[in-house]
């Protein structure tokens, strides 16, 4: 059995199911916009809808994150070594779990619903965070490295 084929392809589905659990988010949140926005008697169950695919979204996430850290590890010890490309690598990856976790700990989570469309936007921001970093790190990885 070829192992190096098998952790790239793991590492690779990992990185891919934690790039989509975002743009799942995205399209989900894009979705709920105008019951969240909307007046108090427009939003029902929303908000714990929300909350409740924000929990299974997060758990996507982290598996798909800690993965492909894990896989990526492997992959370097056992197959690439360590070089300066995968330390920017890891750098990048941290800077984006650090600025999209410091960003929901000061925007996001102070949210309450209904909220105003400005207030929403905050949702956008972290999303532009988020992909921002990916479009990066998967940047510097085909293109610099």
């Amino acid at each position: 059995m070829d192992w190096h084929t098998v952790l790239r392809f793991i590492h690779i589905t990992s990185f891919a199911t934690w790039f989509g659990t975002v743009f799942a988010s995205l399209f989900v949140l894009r979705a709920l916009a105008p019951h969240l926005t909307g007046s108090a008697g427009n939003i029902a169950d929303y908000p714990d809808f929300l909350q409740r695919f924000i929990k299974l979204e997060t758990r996507v996430a982290d598996t798909g994150f800690k993965t492909a850290l894990v896989s990526g590890l492997l992959l370097a010890v056992f197959f690439h070594g360590w070089s300066v490309g995968l330390f920017i690598k890891t750098g990048l990856i941290i800077l984006q779990v650090a600025l999209t976790m410091g960003y929901i700990i000061k925007a996001i989570q102070p949210l309450s619903y209904p909220c105003s469309e400005s207030e929403y936007k905050k949702w956008y921001t972290l999303f532009t965070i988020s992909l921002s970093m990916f479009a990066l790190v998967l940047g510097v990885t085909f293109f610099l490295l």
